[in-house]
């Protein structure tokens, strides 16, 4: 029971953060007008902001427990880098800040869904 449970868990995150990169994959659409900082901000956002979802996809096939643990890591650090990308943007006012609020919240609780999976993952090693 406890499997079926976590992979139901996975699945939740596997299509919240496949959402989240829709939302900034039409973000960064709507954007694509700008040019310059804006477009070149953008991009990294875009970049970013897609990774994460890759990357727990990725860590769904892993061969071992320690490339589950990369590949989490790895979503981590790209759901912080755009955590960085949006708020920049946003105090920038290259992007409305209203307009970004509910991506920065959700980006936030994927990092602290991701941190929370790696080190459950890292102190059952130990």
């Amino acid at each position: 029971m406890k499997s079926v449970i976590n992979c139901e868990k996975r699945k939740d995150l596997c299509e919240r953060t496949f959402q989240f990169a829709l939302r900034i994959v039409n973000l960064c659409q709507e954007q694509s007008k700008n040019s310059g900082t804006a477009r070149t901000m953008g991009n990294q956002l875009l970049r970013s902001g897609t990774s994460i979802g890759a990357n727990v996809e990725e860590g769904k096939a892993s061969q071992s427990e320690a490339d589950f643990v990369s590949k989490y890591s790895i979503a981590c650090k790209e759901a912080r880098e755009t955590h960085y990308w949006l708020r920049l943007l946003s105090e920038s006012k290259l992007i409305s800040p209203d307009k970004l609020v509910d991506l920065m919240a959700e980006c936030n609780e994927i990092i602290a869904i991701l941190t929370t999976i790696v080190k459950k993952v890292k102190s059952k090693k130990a």
